[in-house]
Protein backbone atom coordinates (compact mmCIF):
# COMPACT_ATOMS: atom_id res chain seq x y z
CA UNK A 1 0.00 0.00 0.00
CA UNK A 2 1.45 3.41 -1.08
CA UNK A 3 1.86 5.80 1.25
CA UNK A 4 -0.70 8.22 0.11
CA UNK A 5 -3.81 5.12 0.41
CA UNK A 6 -1.63 3.67 4.16
CA UNK A 7 -3.19 7.99 5.18
CA UNK A 8 -6.58 8.07 3.18
CA UNK A 9 -6.97 4.84 5.19
CA UNK A 10 -6.02 5.96 8.19
CA UNK A 11 -8.05 9.28 8.11
CA UNK A 12 -10.61 7.20 7.18
CA UNK A 13 -10.45 5.16 10.24
CA UNK A 14 -10.05 8.05 12.67
CA UNK A 15 -13.31 9.37 11.15
CA UNK A 16 -15.03 6.31 11.74
CA UNK A 17 -14.51 6.62 15.33
CA UNK A 18 -14.93 10.24 16.00
CA UNK A 19 -18.70 10.76 16.22
CA UNK A 20 -20.68 11.71 13.22
CA UNK A 21 -20.79 15.64 12.51
CA UNK A 22 -24.48 16.93 11.68
CA UNK A 23 -26.04 19.78 10.71
CA UNK A 24 -29.96 20.73 10.41
CA UNK A 25 -31.00 23.41 7.35
CA UNK A 26 -34.35 24.60 8.75
CA UNK A 27 -33.34 24.12 12.42
CA UNK A 28 -35.71 27.21 13.07
CA UNK A 29 -38.85 25.49 12.14
CA UNK A 30 -41.09 22.79 13.37
CA UNK A 31 -39.14 19.59 12.56
CA UNK A 32 -35.60 21.11 12.51
CA UNK A 33 -36.02 22.44 16.15
CA UNK A 34 -36.91 19.34 17.44
CA UNK A 35 -34.02 17.63 15.03
CA UNK A 36 -31.17 20.00 16.55
CA UNK A 37 -32.29 19.41 20.45
CA UNK A 38 -32.17 15.87 19.82
CA UNK A 39 -29.10 15.51 17.95
CA UNK A 40 -27.15 18.10 20.40
CA UNK A 41 -27.77 15.38 23.00
CA UNK A 42 -27.23 12.19 20.85
CA UNK A 43 -24.65 9.56 21.68
CA UNK A 44 -21.99 9.69 18.62
CA UNK A 45 -23.49 13.01 16.89
CA UNK A 46 -21.93 15.97 17.38
CA UNK A 47 -24.37 19.00 16.47
CA UNK A 48 -22.45 21.66 14.56
CA UNK A 49 -25.18 24.02 13.73
CA UNK A 50 -27.86 25.32 11.98
CA UNK A 51 -28.27 26.37 8.26
CA UNK A 52 -30.92 29.31 8.31
CA UNK A 53 -32.41 31.32 5.11
CA UNK A 54 -30.07 33.52 3.78
CA UNK A 55 -26.67 31.55 5.21
CA UNK A 56 -23.66 31.35 3.12
CA UNK A 57 -24.07 27.36 2.40
CA UNK A 58 -20.93 26.72 1.06
CA UNK A 59 -19.06 29.33 3.92
CA UNK A 60 -21.05 27.20 6.66
CA UNK A 61 -20.04 24.14 5.07
CA UNK A 62 -16.51 24.72 5.03
CA UNK A 63 -16.15 26.30 8.60
CA UNK A 64 -18.38 23.51 10.35
CA UNK A 65 -17.35 20.59 8.00
CA UNK A 66 -20.65 18.10 8.91
CA UNK A 67 -20.57 14.97 7.43
CA UNK A 68 -24.58 14.87 7.06
CA UNK A 69 -26.85 17.89 6.48
CA UNK A 70 -30.52 16.85 7.90
CA UNK A 71 -32.88 19.07 5.75
CA UNK A 72 -36.14 19.88 6.95
CA UNK A 73 -36.38 23.25 4.97
CA UNK A 74 -38.68 24.63 2.14
CA UNK A 75 -39.59 22.46 -1.16
CA UNK A 76 -37.90 25.72 -3.32
CA UNK A 77 -34.03 25.11 -1.82
CA UNK A 78 -34.17 21.79 -0.29
CA UNK A 79 -32.29 20.64 -4.04
CA UNK A 80 -29.83 23.58 -3.64
CA UNK A 81 -28.88 22.76 0.02
CA UNK A 82 -28.73 19.15 -0.91
CA UNK A 83 -26.43 19.28 -3.77
CA UNK A 84 -24.35 21.98 -2.26
CA UNK A 85 -23.64 19.30 0.34
CA UNK A 86 -23.10 16.55 -1.39
CA UNK A 87 -20.22 18.37 -3.29
CA UNK A 88 -18.78 19.22 0.60
CA UNK A 89 -18.87 16.00 1.05
CA UNK A 90 -21.72 15.40 3.06
CA UNK A 91 -24.40 13.13 2.95
CA UNK A 92 -28.18 14.68 2.62
CA UNK A 93 -30.21 13.56 5.07
CA UNK A 94 -33.38 14.92 3.48
CA UNK A 95 -37.23 15.01 4.94
CA UNK A 96 -38.77 18.10 3.46
CA UNK A 97 -41.32 16.87 1.01
CA UNK A 98 -42.77 18.59 -2.47
CA UNK A 99 -39.26 18.06 -4.32
CA UNK A 100 -39.93 17.95 -7.63
CA UNK A 101 -38.97 14.21 -9.45
CA UNK A 102 -36.29 15.54 -11.63
CA UNK A 103 -34.85 17.20 -8.42
CA UNK A 104 -34.28 13.85 -6.57
CA UNK A 105 -32.98 12.08 -9.19
CA UNK A 106 -30.02 15.06 -9.49
CA UNK A 107 -29.43 14.13 -5.77
CA UNK A 108 -29.22 10.58 -6.14
CA UNK A 109 -26.83 11.19 -9.47
CA UNK A 110 -24.72 13.51 -7.62
CA UNK A 111 -24.60 11.35 -4.78
CA UNK A 112 -23.42 8.71 -6.37
CA UNK A 113 -20.80 10.67 -8.50
CA UNK A 114 -19.25 12.08 -5.49
CA UNK A 115 -19.35 8.37 -3.85
CA UNK A 116 -21.21 9.73 -0.69
CA UNK A 117 -24.77 8.25 0.91
CA UNK A 118 -28.13 9.82 0.48
CA UNK A 119 -31.44 9.81 1.39
CA UNK A 120 -34.22 11.57 0.29
CA UNK A 121 -37.43 10.20 2.23
CA UNK A 122 -40.98 11.36 2.67
CA UNK A 123 -41.47 10.14 5.99
CA UNK A 124 -39.40 9.68 8.45
CA UNK A 125 -41.58 8.32 11.09
CA UNK A 126 -41.31 4.81 11.85
CA UNK A 127 -44.82 4.34 12.44
CA UNK A 128 -45.68 6.06 8.75
CA UNK A 129 -42.89 3.87 6.71
CA UNK A 130 -44.97 0.96 8.64
CA UNK A 131 -48.42 1.99 7.55
CA UNK A 132 -47.45 2.17 3.55
CA UNK A 133 -45.79 -1.40 3.82
CA UNK A 134 -48.88 -2.66 5.44
CA UNK A 135 -51.54 -1.18 2.92
CA UNK A 136 -48.86 -2.41 0.18
CA UNK A 137 -49.78 -5.75 1.12
CA UNK A 138 -53.57 -5.17 0.87
CA UNK A 139 -53.45 -3.42 -1.90
CA UNK A 140 -52.92 -5.75 -5.04
CA UNK A 141 -56.42 -7.19 -6.52
CA UNK A 142 -58.51 -9.25 -5.92
CA UNK A 143 -58.58 -7.59 -2.36
CA UNK A 144 -60.43 -4.23 -2.12
CA UNK A 145 -62.01 -2.92 -5.04
CA UNK A 146 -61.32 1.04 -4.10
CA UNK A 147 -58.80 2.71 -1.93
CA UNK A 148 -58.65 6.44 -0.79
CA UNK A 149 -55.87 8.29 1.23
CA UNK A 150 -56.72 10.84 3.46
CA UNK A 151 -53.81 12.71 4.56
CA UNK A 152 -53.91 15.43 8.06
CA UNK A 153 -51.67 18.24 8.74
CA UNK A 154 -51.13 21.47 10.32
CA UNK A 155 -52.58 23.93 8.63
CA UNK A 156 -48.51 25.70 8.21
CA UNK A 157 -48.04 22.83 5.72
CA UNK A 158 -46.80 24.35 2.05
CA UNK A 159 -47.47 21.22 0.42
CA UNK A 160 -50.45 19.11 -0.87
CA UNK A 161 -51.19 16.25 -0.63
CA UNK A 162 -48.10 15.11 1.57
CA UNK A 163 -45.27 13.36 0.07
CA UNK A 164 -46.51 10.24 1.94
CA UNK A 165 -50.19 10.45 0.56
CA UNK A 166 -48.81 11.10 -3.06
CA UNK A 167 -45.73 8.19 -2.76
CA UNK A 168 -48.54 6.21 -1.10
CA UNK A 169 -50.94 6.32 -3.83
CA UNK A 170 -48.34 5.55 -6.09
CA UNK A 171 -47.24 2.80 -4.40
CA UNK A 172 -51.02 1.00 -4.14
CA UNK A 173 -51.45 2.13 -7.72
CA UNK A 174 -48.56 0.07 -9.01
CA UNK A 175 -49.65 -3.06 -6.74
CA UNK A 176 -52.40 -3.17 -8.87
CA UNK A 177 -50.65 -3.92 -11.65
CA UNK A 178 -53.11 -4.04 -15.31
CA UNK A 179 -56.62 -4.05 -12.40
CA UNK A 180 -56.64 -0.47 -10.99
CA UNK A 181 -58.65 0.72 -8.14
CA UNK A 182 -62.21 1.83 -9.25
CA UNK A 183 -62.54 5.21 -8.19
CA UNK A 184 -65.90 6.79 -8.77
CA UNK A 185 -66.39 9.89 -9.68
CA UNK A 186 -69.80 11.77 -8.25
CA UNK A 187 -72.46 12.64 -11.12
CA UNK A 188 -73.15 15.97 -10.11
CA UNK A 189 -70.08 18.08 -8.28
CA UNK A 190 -71.79 21.06 -6.50
CA UNK A 191 -68.32 21.64 -4.98
CA UNK A 192 -65.68 21.76 -7.20
CA UNK A 193 -62.96 18.99 -5.57
CA UNK A 194 -65.02 17.32 -3.43
CA UNK A 195 -63.98 14.29 -4.32
CA UNK A 196 -60.34 15.26 -3.72
CA UNK A 197 -57.34 14.20 -5.94
CA UNK A 198 -56.61 11.07 -8.04
CA UNK A 199 -53.61 9.42 -8.63
CA UNK A 200 -53.86 6.10 -10.47
CA UNK A 201 -57.52 5.79 -9.11
CA UNK A 202 -56.28 6.09 -5.42
CA UNK A 203 -58.20 8.99 -4.24
CA UNK A 204 -56.12 11.21 -2.13
CA UNK A 205 -57.59 13.98 0.15
CA UNK A 206 -55.50 16.65 2.29
CA UNK A 207 -56.72 18.36 5.59
CA UNK A 208 -54.78 21.27 6.96
CA UNK A 209 -56.20 22.10 10.50
CA UNK A 210 -54.31 23.84 13.56
CA UNK A 211 -53.91 21.54 16.03
CA UNK A 212 -53.40 18.30 13.77
CA UNK A 213 -48.98 17.40 13.21
CA UNK A 214 -49.09 14.20 10.36
CA UNK A 215 -51.98 11.49 10.57
CA UNK A 216 -53.06 9.66 7.48
CA UNK A 217 -55.66 7.28 7.02
CA UNK A 218 -55.83 4.21 3.84
CA UNK A 219 -59.28 3.23 3.28
CA UNK A 220 -59.66 0.13 1.28
CA UNK A 221 -63.36 -1.03 0.73
CA UNK A 222 -65.00 -3.57 -0.69
CA UNK A 223 -68.81 -4.96 -0.67
CA UNK A 224 -70.15 -5.02 2.53
CA UNK A 225 -66.26 -4.20 4.69
CA UNK A 226 -63.89 -1.73 4.63
CA UNK A 227 -60.21 -1.75 5.93
CA UNK A 228 -58.50 1.37 7.48
CA UNK A 229 -54.95 1.72 8.27
CA UNK A 230 -53.80 4.25 9.98
CA UNK A 231 -50.65 6.41 11.67
CA UNK A 232 -51.14 9.27 14.09
CA UNK A 233 -48.18 11.97 14.94
CA UNK A 234 -48.95 13.14 18.69
CA UNK A 235 -45.45 15.10 18.74
CA UNK A 236 -42.52 16.16 15.77
CA UNK A 237 -40.16 13.79 17.87
CA UNK A 238 -41.81 10.78 15.41
CA UNK A 239 -39.58 11.87 13.29
CA UNK A 240 -36.48 11.41 15.28
CA UNK A 241 -35.67 7.76 15.26
CA UNK A 242 -35.52 7.59 11.78
CA UNK A 243 -33.44 10.39 11.09
CA UNK A 244 -30.99 8.73 13.29
CA UNK A 245 -31.08 5.57 11.91
CA UNK A 246 -30.48 7.40 8.18
CA UNK A 247 -27.81 9.45 9.95
CA UNK A 248 -26.00 6.58 10.47
CA UNK A 249 -26.38 4.72 7.47
CA UNK A 250 -25.39 7.20 4.69
CA UNK A 251 -22.11 8.08 6.18
CA UNK A 252 -21.15 4.84 6.73
CA UNK A 253 -21.91 3.60 3.42
CA UNK A 254 -22.38 5.06 -0.09
CA UNK A 255 -25.72 3.71 -0.91
CA UNK A 256 -28.80 6.33 -2.22
CA UNK A 257 -32.16 5.45 -0.60
CA UNK A 258 -35.55 7.06 -1.33
CA UNK A 259 -37.10 6.17 1.66
CA UNK A 260 -36.32 4.41 4.91
CA UNK A 261 -37.96 1.41 3.68
CA UNK A 262 -34.54 -0.41 3.13
CA UNK A 263 -33.47 0.40 6.04
CA UNK A 264 -35.90 -1.27 8.16
CA UNK A 265 -35.47 -4.30 6.06
CA UNK A 266 -38.88 -4.23 4.43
Amino acid sequence: MGEDAARAETDKHAQMNEPIRVAVAGHHGRVGSILAAALASEHGIEYVGGLARGDDIAAFLHQQRPRALVDFSRPSEAVHIALAAIASGASPVVGTTGLPADGIDKIETACKEKGVGGIVAPNFAVGAVLMMHMAEIAAPAPFFDGVEVIEMHHAAKLDAPSGTALNTARRLAAKRGTRPFSHKKAEKETLSGTRGGEEGGVGVHSVRLPGLVADQEVIFGLPGQTLTITHRTTSREAYVPGVLLAIRRVTSTPGFYRGLDELLGL
